[in-house]
């Protein structure tokens, strides 16, 4: 059993989305809708479909192929604006979809360069409109340990809670032993958090345990009490919650 909630979303569940959504590429809008819908393709995220209506017509290379997809037929296109092409990176929804898709757009979402949420850029996928994550400052004492060897230890943590992920434990960098941890060229980014600014490996008893831990510099306003701390990958290592060693994550 989990110890932390998980999406309570079925695939397949379809809600508006009240928000107005764009994607651009290059210098070409691709859409600018307020009519986007939510749809669950797996349970633990959604995806934007998006009304045909509202898209950039001339910017869609139809290649006369359908695709049998889980949610229906669909009519495949490619993109082409200006010198930028993605071929097969959008699918129009045929009339035999599964109810409320018909005429809808789904957009690979590496194809556009950028998207976004009113005028905030969003990253990796949709936010779901029913997962909560919270950062959290907390007086327990966390420890973080690998082969026996204390990477760090914290009696001032900030604990971030996100639907159907591990609590994720971020730490004063003063609090952390950085003679363990070899700087990484690894990035990566969340739609709730944002882009990370670096990543680490850590070096412990002769080994090199690659990109453990990682730090936001720059997070979403809602994250900022994890600007600047350093997080680890307690799937990864042994983390300690005030004496308690704590179960690893599946």
């Amino acid at each position: 059993m989990h110890e932390y909630p998980q999406p309570i979303t079925q695939a397949g569940h379809i809600a508006p989305v009240p928000r107005r959504v764009r994607a651009f590429l290059g210098a070409h809008t691709l859409f600018d809708t307020v009519e986007a819908r939510y749809v669950w393709e797996q349970p633990q995220y959604p995806q934007y479909y998006v009304p045909l209506a509202d898209v950039d017509a001339q910017l869609l290379v139809d290649e006369e192929r359908e695709e049998r997809q889980p949610l229906g037929a669909v009519r495949v296109h490619g993109l082409r604006a200006g010198e930028e092409t993605r071929p097969s990176a959008v699918r129009v929804f045929t009339e035999d979809a599964a109810p409320g898709l018909a005429g809808l757009v789904r957009f690979d979402w590496a194809a556009p360069e950028a998207w976004f949420e009113e005028d905030e850029r969003i990253f990796v996928h949709p936010r779901s409109p029913y997962t909560r994550v919270d950062a959290l400052r907390s007086g327990r004492t966390v420890r973080v340990e690998l082969e026996g060897v204390t990477l760090a230890e914290s009696s001032s943590p900030v604990l971030v809670f996100e639907t159907g992920l591990p609590t994720r434990y971020y730490l004063d960098r003063t609090d952390v032993d950085f003679s363990r941890l070899v700087p990484s060229e690894t990035r990566t980014a969340c739609p709730y958090k944002g882009r990370t600014s670096a990543y680490w490996s850590v070096r412990v008893n002769g080994h090199t345990h690659e990109d453990l831990a990682w730090c936001y510099d720059f997070p979403t306003r809602q994250l900022t009490p994890i600007a600047g701390l350093v997080c680890f990958y307690s799937e990864r290592t042994d983390t300690y919650v005030d004496g308690r060693l704590l179960p690893r994550p599946a």
